[in-house]
């Protein structure tokens, strides 16, 4: 009986999606993959700057971008770069965080929330729940006397201010060892019997409303106390928002949709997996929805372009330095500077006597490292924590010590903590390697071989766009 309820009920779909073809033609097949005029719509709608405005020349321009965006999708998948932990864990979280309406058991919820408030009510029995700020001093388990004293005259000194009319909480956040509530001016969370030391509740309860107590030791340390409201504990329907809330804060949300799913999963006798019940909670929340389908495809792909690109293109690029340098080389003239840049070291030292022989020993280096190398070596340790090497290509303005030694700028301010400075290197009016404009170079390397990627892909895989259906885009 059950298998035949269930054929039942994928009949039942494939008359739908039958229907909903219909109402959705094929707009284009990229390596296989049929893609519904409701997903390019979607994307494409979403980056034009006029909206759904009907602009036929923009829609075919999209085309052309849309497919080597879906043929990078298909790289990665091809690459298996969707089965990577990390992949599937950042997907799976923002697809969920989007079902989370449609998946809540909130019967869960509330089963929770009542037990919480039942241990509250257990808790607090027939006695009032207490709302308090103290400021604490805190005294060390063991502590001597000396200690011991240390932290009473700070909580007396803090209790004759309280006297004299300055504010709690302004006092507890300037003076109160307990951080977290000092934040908050020193207010504690609502409070039962059991809910604190022995020692501090006992007072508490000795306290009304608008009390403030004489400074007082517990086990804690010393401490100061200002009631603020003390009351039966409130019904489970006047506590249920508040509790809720709090549960909500510590996750209580993804437990419910764990919840929620695993319902769907016995409802239908284990025939169902965890992955397939959510995609049937899409299908159907984009009756209502339209968009949250799309949405959710649109993050994944997105998330696998990414890997693709980064994976496939843009690590190995940047890791080809023959290939960067010969690119360099036939591209040099791209890359010019409007003025001259200095390029070297600067050095800075404590000592003059160690910037003089700092200054000889790196004049034949071009690397930052190897003038670590051989400052290391010559100084040691101690000597080199008084100086400071850096190397590169400066502009003027980058640092007022070069600038003062090679753009003839006015001599800084004297750094008395590391006043010796000095320069070693030369002014050049161009990139001479392609490390001189390394991030520029290696960008556009990146790009070059995206390019070459992208033309590898229309080679590798089909693709063909309905035309009749491209001309009804925002228009049927």
């Amino acid at each position: 009986m059950k298998i035949k309820c269930i054929a039942l009920v994928l009949a039942f779909f494939s008359i739908g999606q039958n229907k909903a073809q219909t109402d959705d033609p094929v707009i284009m097949k990229i390596a296989g993959e049929d893609i519904l005029r409701s997903e390019f719509e979607y994307t494409f709608n979403k980056n034009n700057k006029n909206g759904k405005v009907v602009d036929k020349r923009a829609i075919e321009e999209y085309v052309d971008m849309y497919v080597n965006y879906k043929l990078k999708v298909k790289a990665a998948i091809d690459n298996k770069l969707d089965t990577l932990s990390s992949f599937k864990t950042e997907f799976e979280q923002y697809r969920d965080a989007q079902l989370k309406p449609y998946l809540l058991d909130t019967m869960y919820i509330d089963s929770v929330a009542r037990v919480t408030y039942n241990n509250i009510k257990q808790s607090v029995g027939d006695s009032d729940i207490l709302l308090v700020s103290h400021i604490m001093v805190a005294v060390p388990q063991k502590a001597d006397a000396t200690v011991m004293q240390k932290a009473k005259l700070k909580i007396d000194s803090v209790y004759q201010l309280l006297k004299a009319g300055n504010d709690f909480a302004t006092l507890a956040k300037k003076y109160s060892d307990d951080k977290f509530s000092a934040a908050k001016g020193g207010k504690l969370p609502w409070l039962g019997p059991n809910s604190a030391l022995p020692d501090f509740t006992a007072k508490l309860y000795a306290m009304y409303s608008g009390d403030i107590s004489e400074p007082f030791q517990t086990t804690a340390g010393y401490h100061i106390v200002k009631m603020h409201e003390r009351k039966p504990l409130e019904s489970y329907a006047e506590r249920k928002a508040e509790i809720v809330k709090v549960l909500r804060n510590n996750g209580i949300e993804t437990q419910a949709m764990e919840s929620g799913i695993k319902k769907m999963i016995q409802e239908s006798g284990g025939a169902l997996t965890r992955e397939q019940v959510i995609q049937k909670i899409i299908d159907k929340a984009s009756r209502t929805n339209p968009d949250l389908k799309n949405l959710i495809q649109e993050y994944r792909d997105g998330l696998l372009l990414y890997e693709a690109t980064d994976f496939l293109v843009w690590k190995p690029a940047a890791k080809d330095i023959a290939g960067i340098e010969k690119f360099f080389k036939k591209n040099k003239k791209n890359y010019t500077w409007e003025s001259p840049r200095f390029k070297g070291f600067l050095l800075l030292s404590k000592k003059r006597v160690y910037l003089e022989k700092a200054v000889k020993l790196v004049k034949t280096l071009n690397s930052r490292e190897d003038a670590l190398k051989v400052l290391q070596k010559e100084f040691g340790p101690a000597i080199m924590k008084q100086m400071i090497v850096k190397y590169g290509i400066f502009k003027e303005g980058d640092d007022p010590r070069i600038d003062y030694k090679r753009y003839g700028k006015e001599k800084p301010k004297t750094n008395v903590g590391i006043p010796y400075f000095d320069v070693v290197g030369s002014m050049i009016s161009g990139p001479e390697i392609y490390t001189d404009e390394k991030n520029h170079v290696v960008s556009d390397y990146q790009d070059l071989k995206e390019k070459e990627w992208v033309r590898a892909l229309r080679n590798k895989y089909s693709y063909s766009v309905n035309k009749n259906v491209l001309d009804t885009v925002n228009n049927h």
